[in-house]
């Protein structure tokens, strides 16, 4: 399947429309949107469909269609597609469901794309997609939407979800809807790209419940980035009951959830976490791009706006600099003396009705090039309330951007404080209509973070990992795995094993003092739990002691230098996910990792900056940058150790399945791994 071939399924010029019922709104709503190509109806026993002519069948049709829509039974379907592959047709929406989804659904699913070959399909389970640019509508239900000239492509897994999309009243114009039900051949990546061949697709907006292919994904995610055109997705699969819901409904696996964030993050994707902020970011995105950096710009009539702001504000990693002095006095000047002049500014109404002071204010606010400036302003409703001047001030808003442009958004602290043409109003003037107070400013910092993502270089494509071979997958001891991380340049502490007392004595003595002795074993993992760790030995009588309380576990004895110095104890982790194969997980590490879930995943392959960024990003990691006038630990090495672990574990992503560095301890010189276990598979 090429990519021109699905631009044609897009973008058709002829459409055939198969079956009744449902089907026929299809033709409907074509005719309705001033679809120019050419429409043909199939049934077998109708002379006409919504007052065309109707063709019996796939051979009886004037022409070869680009698309066309199916909606007839499951095995039907199956027969339809293969005689439209035969003659070339550009590709179908498959309506029908009871396929993959289904327990007796697979070989009906082998049938259908052996049926396809090479033709494109959607589905099948799956309700197709809306061009409101050329006025395609392989729709067979209701929709909110209209025609425009750009807008966002929605790249929906949910029919549902996509309806209620096209029925939003916030200004946000759409220029397709892309339902992607089973994907059983195209996938939701193959319609990401093909969305962003079409230059009038000026957001992307994606409702994922299973990845299709995460490595095409990705490519999709940097093709959008190099053509400029920002991403939003809001992902299922935060819970339990989402993960089971989604595998259950489009046979998708929804994938951990941690990693899905890891994912969209390294490809300077924002992640929505409700439909209402999903379209919200979509529209600021549409309306405004992506954000040059995190500073917001806050005005409103009202003090308790203003603080509600602030609160928010902090909330969602905005930054409300203050004004400098220069902002400060052109601010003053638009303003009566008893208004405190700040960001956020409470301008009072003392001039609430004379909207060309207004713009004047609201002027020198845009004038001092935040990443974003709003304006919190609320409309009376209509039907209840006579207009209180915030007619005027919505102008004033307009005429001010009219007057130098600049990042502005209006905000309704509640959505529907705002009607739909006001919004489309403000779009027309190049302004962001958004509402919701809470959801806007969540919106603001996606556009900040998409901008800060973008301003970087991109990290480099996720590693194709070779797929685990050999036996089940076997714990190696804590010394073999320490001298496998001596080997890839990680630091360990000097030791040996013991299997005496006499021989743990001189290994003391020759290693130093203070010591550490361990019980070691393949069979003994979870030292901890065992009692199986004794710290702290400064003399042979200590070691000797500590040997022996080892003795009914029958085990060799690790001793090593204790390592002293340590400023705060990292765990260094490799996991690996059924979807994401393996990946680096760095965060808090000793006993308390658990209590505290201080951890950040990073896909593979991690640089130093993304490591780097990664540690910085912890909760503990004052402790690492010299907390409460303590030493510094030595970022550089921490870092080290994490690149090397995850250029071991791509090396050896063929055998292995798991490797815990904990703790790793920082000191003010070096990063040492003062634990290890490593799981592999091994040649049997």
């Amino acid at each position: 399947m090429t990519k021109g071939s699905l631009s044609r399924v897009l973008r058709p010029r002829s459409i055939a429309v198969f079956g009744g019922g449902w089907s026929n709104a299809v033709l409907k709503q074509c005719r309705a949107f001033g679809f120019e190509g050419d429409l043909w109806p199939v049934h077998p026993s109708r002379a006409e469909v919504e007052g065309l002519s109707c063709f019996r069948s796939v051979a009886d049709l004037p022409g070869v269609p680009d698309l066309s829509f199916i909606g007839v039974n499951r095995d039907a379907t199956i027969d339809i597609v293969r005689e439209l592959s035969a003659r070339g047709a550009g590709g179908a929406v498959c309506f029908a469901s009871g396929f993959s989804e289904v327990a007796d659904g697979a070989a009906r699913n082998a049938a259908l794309l052996s049926a396809a070959g090479d033709m494109p399909i959607l589905g099948p389970n799956c309700y197709g997609f809306i061009n409101y640019l050329d006025g395609a509508l392989l729709w067979p239900d209701q929709h909110g939407g209209r025609r425009v000239e750009r807008g966002a492509a929605l790249v929906v897994q949910s029919s549902n979800i996509a309806i209620n999309l096209t029925m939003q009243k916030r200004g946000l114009p759409i220029a397709y809807v892309l339902t992607a039900g089973n994907q059983a051949q195209t996938g939701l990546s193959e319609l990401v790209e093909a969305a962003l061949d079409d230059e009038r697709v000026s957001v992307l907006g994606l409702h994922i419940e299973g990845f299709d292919d995460l490595h095409r994904l990705e490519g999709a995610f940097r093709k959008a980035r190099e053509r400029r055109v920002p991403v939003v997705v809001i992902k299922v699969g935060t819970s339990a009951a989402a993960q089971a819901m989604a595998l259950s409904h489009t046979a998708s696996l929804a994938g951990a959830d941690r990693l899905a964030d890891a994912f969209f993050e390294r490809c300077g994707v924002a992640r929505a976490r409700s439909i209402d902020e999903f379209v919200e970011t979509l529209k600021l995105l549409h309306v405004l791009g992506p954000s040059p950096d995190a500073t917001l710009g806050s005005m409103s009539c009202s003090g308790g706006e203003a603080s509600l702001v602030g609160d928010l504000a902090e909330a969602a990693g905005l930054d409300l600099r203050a004004l400098d002095e220069r902002e400060a006095t052109a601010l003053r000047a638009t303003l009566p003396d008893m208004v405190t002049i700040s960001n956020p500014l409470d301008y009072h109404t003392f001039t609430w009705n004379d909207p060309p002071a207004l713009a004047r204010t609201y002027r020198a606010m845009l004038d001092g090039g935040f990443g974003l400036t709003i304006l919190v302003l609320d409309q009376p409703r209509p039907d209840r309330c006579a207009d209180n001047g915030s007619a005027g001030a919505l102008q004033a808003a307009i005429d001010a951007h009219g007057t130098g442009g600049g990042r502005f958004a209006l905000v309704s602290s509640l959505p529907e404080n705002m009607s739909e043409a006001e919004a489309d109003r403000l779009v027309e003037a190049g302004i962001a209509p958004l509402m919701g107070l809470s959801t806007a400013l969540l919106a603001a910092a996606h556009a900040a973070r998409i901008g800060a993502a973008w301003a970087g270089p991109p990290a480099p494509p996720l590693a194709r990992q070779a797929a685990p071979a050999g036996a089940e997958a076997r714990a190696r001891d804590e010394w073999a795995s320490k001298a496998i991380l001596s080997e890839i340049g990680i630091e360990t502490p000097a030791g040996g094993v013991a299997r005496s007392a006499d021989e743990a004595v001189r290994l003391a003595e020759r290693i130093g003092f203070p010591v550490v002795v361990k019980g070691v074993g393949e069979a003994l993992l979870h030292k901890t739990e065992a009692a199986a760790v004794k710290l702290d030995l400064r003399d042979a009588a200590a070691v000797r002691g500590a040997t022996a309380s080892l003795a009914h576990l029958g085990c060799d004895v690790l001793v090593e230098r204790m390592v002293t110095g340590g400023l705060a104890e990292l765990i260094l982790g490799i996991a690996r996910d059924p979807q994401f194969g393996l990946f680096l997980t760095i965060g808090a590490g000793g006993v308390a990792v658990e209590l505290w879930n201080d951890t950040r995943p990073l896909l593979l392959p991690a640089d130093r900056e993304a490591i780097r960024a990664a540690i910085l990003s912890l909760k503990s990691a004052p402790l690492l940058l010299g907390f409460r006038g303590r030493p510094a630990a030595n970022l550089d090495a921490i870092v080290e150790a994490a690149f090397r672990l995850g250029e071991y574990a791509l090396a050896e992503a063929h055998s292995l399945e798991e490797l815990d560095v904990n703790p790793l301890i920082a000191t003010a010189e070096a990063a040492i791994a003062a634990d290890a276990l490593i799981r592999a598979r091994r040649s049997p």
